[in-house]
């Protein structure tokens, strides 16, 4: 079995007893394995588990850079068949150069190497940000109602996790995703079962509406999780088996 869930708004959204209930099953089951898709940058991302006030499990992978970048946590080495084909996607540093002339990007300022990503407003020009990562051969995402992320052609969360689970070997079937933005669609579009968390981003509730394997969750975050894995053959004897202890 396998969790690849988002971390803002998902794995870490909900309360303090959700957390600590997924946390827990988490730990105590080594059948169970943990992925994290996220927008935020590796170095983020370990900062997380090191200072976050509820202690993480350590996932085995993480998928960063809204897919750009995949890395074995233990190992700190990126998957090399998966990201060599995603490195090959990816124009280079002038992406940065081209979409500086989009008037209302604020670039941020994280390390990056294969996606160039920032905020925007409602003074900006995305249909020029548009034109530009099209020129460029590169997808435009558009998430949260305020970040923008110029991408490799074809690369995504769903797109990355597909060749992670080939990678490992582990049917889609024994596979739950969870998301709450935009940026999580993509895993939604793969057919993957999944969940959208309670209080996820509006215009990903009604994409997903009328996906038969996507959960809309009544809680957030953590319990959201919780909701959809007692609803899933494959992770269901892990709550009860938990909660009867």
């Amino acid at each position: 079995m396998l969790l690849a869930t988002d971390l803002d708004g998902t794995f870490l959204g909900g309360t303090d007893a959700d957390r600590t209930l997924l946390y827990n099953i988490i730990r105590e089951n080594e059948n169970l394995r943990l992925v994290f898709v996220t927008g935020r940058g590796v170095n983020s991302v370990l900062e997380l588990l090191e200072q976050s006030p509820l202690p993480l499990p350590r996932p085995e992978y993480i998928i960063c850079d809204v897919g750009a970048t995949v890395t074995h946590l233990d190992s700190m080495e990126m998957v090399a068949p998966i990201q060599s084909g995603i490195a090959a996607l990816w124009p280079g540093d002038h992406v940065r150069e081209r979409m500086a002339v989009v008037n209302g990007l604020i670039h941020q300022e994280a390390h990056q190497q294969f996606r160039c990503s920032y905020r925007y407003d409602a003074g900006t020009d995305i249909a020029h940000a548009r034109a530009i990562s099209s020129a460029l051969s590169c997808d435009m995402m558009l998430s949260d109602g305020q970040y923008l992320d110029v991408m490799p052609k074809g690369v995504n969360k769903g797109y990355t996790l597909l060749k992670l689970l080939a990678h490992l070997g582990i049917p889609e079937e024994e596979v739950l995703v969870a998301g709450d933005t935009m940026n999580d669609f993509a895993m939604f579009e793969t057919g993957i079962r999944g969940v959208v968390v309670a209080g996820a981003e509006e215009e990903l509730v009604t994409m997903t509406a009328h996906m038969p394997h996507v959960l809309h969750a009544k809680q957030e975050g953590a319990g959201g999780i919780l909701e959809a894995m007692k609803k899933h053959r494959a992770f269901a004897g892990l709550v009860e088996n938990l909660l009867v202890k």
